[in-house]
């Protein structure tokens, strides 16, 4: 499979192009192509999480007190016993009662969306924040 890279025009106002410009230079794009094609993955990704028939992969960062009773083996019964896979977690101590955990899903958005807010509403979890990705693209 090649991939053909097709060129097209935009017009935008001055105003937006200067924003485009400024955003580019903050966060170490290259060029305006770079960026454009970052915010149509995105806004493809999104789509595809909202519309829920494939796959796709989700970060969940969760902070909690693993000094709570009984937190950890619910958090492990919740992630062993859902339909969405766990790919990987990673584990830091923070402090002395604090955890940082990392957790890689992959399943249907809306098994994923469950799981984070099961997680998220256990006593002990301080915080906890879901990142949608989409697979390809």
């Amino acid at each position: 499979m090649t991939d053909d890279t097709i060129r097209f025009t935009v017009s935008l106002p001055r105003p937006l192009l200067d924003e485009l410009d400024t955003r580019i230079t903050r966060r170490g794009y290259a060029s305006r192509s770079e960026l454009v094609r970052d915010l149509i993955r995105k806004e493809m990704a999104a789509d595809r999480w909202r519309t829920g028939t494939e796959e796709m992969v989700g970060i969940l960062s969760i902070i909690y007190d693993h000094h709570r009773r009984g937190l950890v083996d619910r958090l492990h019964a919740i992630q062993h016993d859902r339909y969405v896979h766990v790919l990987c977690t990673q584990h830091v101590h923070v402090d002395h009662h604090t955890c940082l955990e990392t957790i890689v899903l992959r399943g249907l958005p809306a098994q994923i969306e469950q799981l984070a807010l099961e997680i998220a509403g256990q006593k002990g979890v301080q915080q906890a924040e879901l990142v949608r990705m989409g697979v390809g693209t």
